[in-house]
Order: structure tokens, then C-alpha cells, then sequence
């Protein structure tokens, strides 16, 4: 969720991942299939980030 949230809306196109086993970066890149977020989902996430 942490990267699909720093890619949300465009403004960044590239985030760095480092993994430990080639089965986390499967993971981490699995969020590429869903990087919407709601605009309930987004104002939660704001307000839990102090934004």
C-alpha cells in the first residue's frame, strides 16, 4: 500500500525497492495492478499523515 501511495496520482513514476528475496519484489510490484484510491481512503490516509 506504502508504494501504490506514493504513486498515486502521477506526480512520481519511479519509487526504489530493495528486497531480500526475489519473492518481495514479486510483492512489491504486485501493487502496480491497483494504484486507486477512493477519495475515503484518501482523506483517511491525509488525516492519518498530519496533511
Amino acid at each position: 500500500m506504502a508504494l501504490a501511495w506514493i504513486l498515486r496520482d502521477g506526480h512520481i513514476t519511479s519509487v526504489l525497492i530493495g528486497a531480500s528475496k526475489s519473492s518481495r519484489i514479486l510483492d512489491n510490484t504486485g501493487m502496480l495492478s491497483n494504484l486507486k484510491f477512493d477519495q475515503t481512503q484518501r482523506e483517511r490516509i491525509d488525516r492519518i499523515l498530519g496533511e
